[in-house]
């Protein structure tokens, strides 16, 4: 069922996107080799509960967490770890999650480690345009999940790279998934229309390679199936008839 919220309601979730907007950038300056993603976890748990908030991933469906840490072929869901330490050249992918008076924020950010290369840099930079493009074209009432889903899949296409199939975005709110799913693929004219009130988390996956993921032993962990490196870029936005709030920036 979709849930239409009330300024009130997004005024809250405002306040529990920007805590997640700062975590994110407080994990950025943190970012450099030799760091524990431990560390980085730890970090971003302190920060979110120093303001008021609750880590929404924590113990989420028995995630062990409070934000998911992905590294390099890492698409989404990785587990920090004391072993697992940054180095030089890699990418990583913060995922993070806030609850705030009951009302939830989400948002993903991917960030080099160091000094990374062109082509790393570059999967970067088209996975958070990709975003940017598809919530640009959304108008309240007109656009179709399917019409978003194809200003994604287009753009990251257009460079060769792939759209993960089997990770979609979300509704979001007193719930961290909501109704409806948010692919980042799609057919235009297809789909539920967007309209004013919905709260959705637009979050392009996408690799230097294949489509295709695999899941991990851990049950958690999700990597590109040839192993190249993806992307992760997420925010929650608020839709209305004057266009669209992205919450998280």
């Amino acid at each position: 069922m979709i849930s239409v919220k009330t300024p009130a309601q997004i005024a809250l979730m405002r306040k529990a996107n920007q805590i997640v907007r700062d975590t994110l950038n407080l994990l950025r300056e943190h970012t450099k080799p030799g760091v524990s993603t431990y560390e980085l976890n730890k970090l971003a748990h302190e920060y979110i509960l120093s303001q008021g908030a609750v880590p929404s991933f924590l113990n989420y469906n028995g995630f062990p967490a409070s934000i998911c840490v992905s590294v390099d072929s890492e698409v989404v869901h990785g587990i920090p770890s004391r072993k697992k330490v940054l180095h030089e050249g890699q990418i990583v992918s913060y995922d993070c999650g806030a609850i705030y008076k009951g009302w939830h924020g989400d948002a993903a950010r991917t960030v080099g480690v160091g000094y990374i290369s062109p082509e790393c840099q570059q999967l970067i930079d088209v996975t958070e345009q990709c975003f940017f493009k598809g919530v640009n074209s959304i108008k309240a009432g007109v656009t179709r999940l399917g019409d978003l889903g194809h200003v994604i899949q287009s753009y990251a296409e257009s460079f060769g790279y792939g759209v993960v199939r089997e990770l979609v975005g979300h509704g979001i709110g007193r719930n961290m998934h909501e109704d409806p799913e948010v692919p980042n693929f799609g057919i235009p004219g297809h789909g539920m229309r967007l309209s004013a009130g919905m709260t959705i988390a637009v979050e392009p996956m996408i690799t230097m390679g294949t489509e295709r993921v695999d899941w991990m032993d851990d049950g958690w962990t999700v990597k590109t199936r040839d192993r190249k490196p993806a992307a992760h870029y997420e925010n929650t936005i608020a839709i209305s008839d004057d266009g669209i709030e992205i919450l998280s920036l």
